[in-house]
C-alpha cells in the first residue's frame, strides 16, 4: 500500500472528485483532503492510498495534471524524517 501526496488543489476540491482522478488507475483505499475547519474549504493538499503498482502508475500519469487551472504536484509520500522544513533544529 503506497500513500500518494496530493498538492496545489484548488479550495474548492472534493474527495469525489480526486477518487474520480486516481480511479482512472487503480482501486483508491482512502482518501484525505486537509481542510479548513472554520471555512470548510481544502487547504491545498491531500493524501490518496493506493496499491504500490497502481500507485506509481497514477503518480506517473498524474504529474503536471492540471485541476480547474491548477498543476496539481503528485509525488509519493515521503517519511517525516525526509521532509524538508524546519524539523530538528532547536
Amino acid at each position: 500500500m503506497k500513500k500518494i501526496f496530493v498538492g496545489s488543489l484548488p479550495p474548492d476540491a472534493t474527495e469525489d472528485e480526486v477518487r474520480a482522478l486516481f480511479a482512472q488507475y487503480g482501486k483508491v483505499f482512502s482518501i484525505s483532503l486537509a481542510r479548513d475547519v472554520f471555512q470548510n474549504t481544502c487547504k491545498g493538499f491531500g493524501f490518496v492510498e493506493m496499491e504500490g503498482h497502481e500507485a506509481r502508475a497514477a503518480i506517473a500519469a498524474l504529474a503536471g495534471h492540471t485541476l480547474r487551472g491548477q498543476m496539481l504536484k503528485i509525488n509519493e509520500e515521503r517519511p517525516k524524517n525526509m521532509r524538508g522544513g524546519r524539523g530538528g533544529r532547536r
